[in-house]
């Protein structure tokens, strides 16, 4: 197969600034080098490739848009980036970069004290230290407020109790981010470091999708807690602030993940013979990938222009729940027609596109899913709420 070559039809890349190219191109090529040879064989076995971890460090994709504390401080755009790169790889990477930086090191850097960002943020840059995110509940995904994790105060020390499902990275981590309720209802966020009595983690196996990612249920009986270890937010304000962080790097990720299916699809309707030409050559064909560019291509405008007004904080929550709700259904759209243009070739190991596919699957429901945010924006445009 023909390298890479990222679809470009409108040359967004020449309104990139110089530094964002050179961020696109070192990301592109440690993708090239690192994921691709062995994403496949990690896919097949369920298993997540832990020798990436301090090489995500070394390249400065952990937390990479906060300032100090060892962290990159690169600008919101820069990150869409590398968020797009690495899922060209596989969603499952992405992910895991994702939780870490927009998940775990933002709140701790948003409402953590001083002492909580000098003791986590440069280790959790480095990929020395990994967290993941408690939120979601077994009976609590779309609606977490309605979360049944407590957190009750008892003297200095608060004592949790419940649990949290579809953790990404819960295995791995060395530190959770945990949103429980205190004694008065209000949703109060935890650093609950691994190994406290109490806190235990289950890896959840036998998943069709994100299979190169772990993902974990956490379980809190009678936990204690230092409270100084919560974090100073009150509210749903906190969790939500973090996932829209996170949510505009799916954005951006599902663009990848297009992409390499585009690619894919262009370069073997280009060599695969039938009836004594390249099936490139034929109408049907060729509607598909004018599809795939074209919708792709709209992506890229709408999700920069996102990226530009967050870098001046001018973005809105509706303007993130646009661009990952779109995006992550073009990519899917696009995962699927390219399967059908490889036809049998495309359910192989050989080709990824089904594995972009199954992965984005779990990509179009985690972080709010694609109806949720079409009420997003339908409550925001006509000022009525559909889902309260």
């Amino acid at each position: 197969m023909k390298a890479y070559q990222s679809p470009d039809f409108l040359n967004m890349s020449s309104l990139y600034s110089e530094e964002e190219k050179m961020i696109q191109s070192t990301v592109r090529e440690f993708v090239d080098k690192e994921i691709m040879p062995h994403i496949a064989q990690h896919y097949e076995n369920g298993t997540f490739p832990k020798n990436l971890i301090p090489l995500l460090g070394e390249l400065g994709t952990l937390g990479s848009t906060i300032q100090g504390y060892e962290c990159a401080g690169l600008n919101y755009t820069s990150y869409g980036l590398i968020m797009q790169e690495l899922e060209r790889g596989d969603s499952g990477i992405r992910s895991f970069v994702s939780v870490q930086g927009a998940l775990c090191m933002h709140p701790i850097d948003a409402f953590g004290s001083e002492e909580h960002k000098k003791k986590y943020l440069p280790k959790m840059a480095k990929g020395q230290l990994i967290g993941c995110f408690g939120l979601t509940e077994a009976d609590f995904g779309s609606n977490p407020g309605g979360m049944i994790t407590r957190a009750k105060k008892d003297g200095n020390d608060y004592i949790l109790n419940g649990s949290k499902m579809w953790i990404t990275n819960g295995g791995l981590s060395d530190l959770a981010i945990v949103w429980a309720k205190d004694d008065a209802g209000d949703i109060r966020g935890f650093i609950v470091d691994r190994g406290t009595p109490g806190f235990e983690v289950r890896d959840i196996k036998n998943k069709f999708s994100l299979r190169a990612s772990v993902t974990s249920e956490l379980i809190f009986q009678d936990c204690r807690i230092p409270a100084s270890q919560m974090l100073n937010v009150k509210g749903l304000r906190g969790p939500f602030s973090c996932l829209n962080n996170a949510r505009y790097g799916i954005a951006w990720g599902a663009i990848g993940a297009a992409s390499a299916c585009y690619d894919e699809a262009l370069n073997y309707s280009q060599t695969r013979i039938q009836f004594d030409k390249p099936i490139g050559q034929f109408q049907l064909v060729q509607v598909k990938l004018v599809k795939m560019i074209t919708e792709i291509s709209k992506a890229q405008a709408m999700t920069l222009q996102v990226g530009r007004l967050k870098d001046k904080n001018l973005a809105r929550p509706q303007h993130i729940s646009m661009i990952k709700m779109n995006n992550v259904s073009i990519a899917l759209d696009a995962a699927r027609a390219s399967r059908d243009i490889l036809a049998a070739s495309g359910i192989t190991y050989e080709y990824q596109t089904s594995r972009h596919l199954l992965n984005l699957e779990s990509v179009n429901t985690y972080e709010g899913t694609e109806d949720i945010h079409k009420l997003i924006i339908g409550a925001d445009i006509t000022g009525l709420e559909a889902f309260r």
